[in-house]
């Protein structure tokens, strides 16, 4: 049998590069090769203020995005959180072998708690509980993270340690497979779409140019004819080697470091190989808008074949806890 693995997504709103180069892409190379569930957590969008008009747009934007991608719901669960009740009601046994004080070292909370200082809920500081809930659920082996998650990854694995110990073994430690950070265009916070420094997967050609062409390089090249250093420079260390082929990664990086060629003639390169790698992404996400009873259909079936994993889990759970009064 395959291993599993799972991974999942916040529905917040249209997604961009970061999640295409970051996790999609990698995820639809994983599911032939792995058991996969992805999942659209729509529980850990809601640690922030949020419309609820809104958020089912989002999840479905999400939800259109993920098979544009390529995901295949024939080859992997796509699933909705909210739609798996024992996500929820796992978390709650989960919160009760979980220590407060290492959930409060965890950097994300940290991070998310100074930026929202009037909404410092349970749920931010619960957020890494739910998250080892999304995973161990589905007895999950790998997950495929940033590195900004390998903090979760790790307490989720002293979660799934401490009820092993307790109540015998039940959960795998789920390792984490790694995938790159991507800067954005700014070229010092990471993709965002609140600080509006990202490419839309469904942007057209102009709009990615619009982006593209202000986007910081190497600080050293003030003018056309000054050198650079292209290992120095985001568009080059993280767009073109995301998109380039070695050939052209070699013209540039030569082109950069002799003033041969300046940084729009860089990304001149770039935005042609950005445009012919996301125009069929765009042409499908497109084509699945207008099929919103095929995509809500193919969250509705995942979540059912995902309910059923889940309740294995929790049953089992229950029953190693002593809460088996029906059986």
């Amino acid at each position: 049998m395959k291993r599993r693995i799972f991974s999942g997504a916040q529905p917040t709103g249209r997604l961009h590069i970061g999640n295409y180069l970051g996790a999609l892409q990698n995820w639809a190379q994983l599911q032939s090769d792995y058991d996969c569930v992805f999942g659209i957590v729509d529980y850990h969008a809601i640690t922030v203020p949020f419309s609820p008009q809104e958020i089912k747009k989002r999840v479905f934007d999400c939800a259109v995005g993920f098979l544009a991608s390529g995901i295949d719901p024939e080859k992997s669960i796509v699933m909705l959180q909210s739609l798996v009740p024992q996500h929820a009601e796992l978390t709650w046994i989960f919160n009760c072998i979980s220590p407060v004080q290492e959930l409060i070292r965890v950097p994300t909370f940290k991070e998310k708690a100074s930026q929202q200082k009037g909404n410092v809920n349970m749920g931010l500081l619960d957020y890494p509980v739910l998250m080892a809930v999304d995973i161990l659920i589905y007895k999950a082996e790998f997950v495929p993270v940033g590195d900004d998650q390998i903090p979760h990854i790790e307490l989720t694995r002293e979660i799934a340690r401490e009820f092993n110990k307790r109540f015998g073994e039940t959960f795998p430690e789920p390792k984490e497979i790694v995938r790159p950070r991507m800067l954005g265009l700014d070229g010092t916070n990471k993709m965002s779409k609140t600080l509006g420094n990202c490419i839309y997967l469904d942007e057209s050609p102009d709009e990615i140019w619009k982006k593209l062409a202000p986007a910081v390089t190497d600080t050293r090249r003030k003018k056309r004819q000054d050198p650079g250093e292209p290992n120095d420079c985001n568009i080059f260390k993280s767009y073109h080697k995301a998109f380039s082929n070695r050939e052209e990664l070699t013209y540039v990086e030569k082109g950069c470091r002799n003033a041969s060629i300046g940084c729009l003639d860089c990304k001149r390169i770039l935005f042609d190989n950005i445009v012919k790698e996301l125009t069929p992404v765009r042409e499908k996400i497109e084509r699945f808008k207008d099929k919103k009873d095929y995509v809500m259909d193919v969250i509705i079936e995942g979540s059912k074949k995902a309910g059923v994993l889940a309740e294995r889990t929790l049953r089992e759970v229950k029953q190693k806890i002593g809460f088996d009064y029906l059986s």
